[in-house]
């Protein structure tokens, strides 16, 4: 008996469950609008940083590849976002992080590991194949320089060939 009435309950419930999201995001939704332009912050804000690079995929040079990076930490932790073209409709490809050699190479990866999956950014960045935009030259040279002081490890999202819909 009792079970009958809380199965009878269970659709009330969740509808009120629903309005009050509903409600909640409306009234967020209208705060931003009484702060004008101003909109809350989210984990894909500060992705500023722009750098095209090559990268190798399956034994071959790819690219170069459009990085948007934003640091992490200090030491420093970079990820970086990658796509193929630097066009608002361009699919997300990669996910790089790039980590300061005084974090990574610590024993924390095995040596093995390190040589299948990481690369060495001195190296890279050494080719003159790594570009910088949207800064200064000088400030454009304190990335790269920061930079050749880490590793990278890339997470390959699609394969080039993968055929999806644009």
């Amino acid at each position: 008996m009792q079970f009958a009435k809380l199965k009878k309950a269970i659709p009330l419930v969740t509808l009120a469950g629903c309005a009050l999201i509903v409600g909640a995001w409306v009234k967020q939704d209208s705060k931003a609008s009484e702060a004008g332009s101003s909109q809350l912050a989210t984990p894909a804000d500060g992705y500023t940083i722009h750098v095209t690079a090559p990268h190798v995929v399956a034994g071959k040079v790819m690219g170069p590849y459009h990085h948007y990076c934003k640091v992490l930490s200090p030491e420093p932790i970079i990820e970086c976002l990658c796509y193929r073209s630097s066009d608002p409709g361009a699919r997300l490809e990669q996910v790089e992080y790039i980590i300061a050699k005084s974090i990574n190479r610590t024993g924390a990866v095995s040596l093995g590991d390190w040589n299948k999956n990481w690369h060495d950014h001195k190296q890279e960045i050494a080719t003159e194949r790594v570009q910088v935009h949207d800064l200064p030259p000088d400030k454009a040279k304190e990335v790269a320089d920061l930079v050749s002081t880490t590793d990278g490890i890339i997470f390959h999202l699609w394969s080039p060939d993968d055929k999806v819909a644009e």
